[in-house]
């Protein structure tokens, strides 16, 4: 399966996100509704499907423990990573402290990734989206991208 688009939604009260009718039924069958929510570097979080997110977590172990930024990594992705479980009504719980790291509010935007979602706060999508308008406008593209046609 594979996850795109983004959708502007609202956590309630209690920090719970509905996860969009189009991708409950993927997920569900994917994974039964188990989820594996982390940081991400660039100040979002993470929603992975739990197979999906297995051999990241392995690779990312895998790296040596002493060298400071493959520690830093598994620090921020793994350590921050949580397990959570869609309820039956399509909901999963956004933790306090990854809610804090990413700044989250209420108002918030999912967006598919392929085989995960990134949440950012509406604030910290909108700078980002900005940010590469501002980049593409000015004719430098990330490596690997200069032959790409749309």
């Amino acid at each position: 399966m594979s996850f795109q688009g983004a959708a502007a939604l609202s956590l309630d009260a209690k920090g719970r996100l509905a996860i969009p009718a189009r991708h409950r039924d993927a997920l569900m069958s994917q994974c039964g509704g188990n989820l594996v929510l982390t940081a991400h570097p660039h100040g979002c979080l993470l929603v992975y499907p739990r197979p999906a997110w297995e051999p990241i977590r392995d690779q990312i172990l895998a790296a040596p423990g002493l060298d400071r930024g493959a520690a830093a990594l598994k620090r921020l992705l793994v350590g921050n990573a949580r397990d959570e479980e869609m309820d039956a009504a399509g909901r999963v719980l956004v933790a306090p402290e990854l809610r804090g790291f990413a700044k989250l509010d209420k108002q918030v935007r999912l967006v598919g990734q392929g085989r995960c979602f990134e949440l950012w706060s509406e604030e910290a999508w909108n700078t980002q989206q900005d940010e590469a308008a501002a980049l593409f406008a000015s004719g430098a593209l990330p490596a690997g991208f200069e032959n790409l046609s749309l």
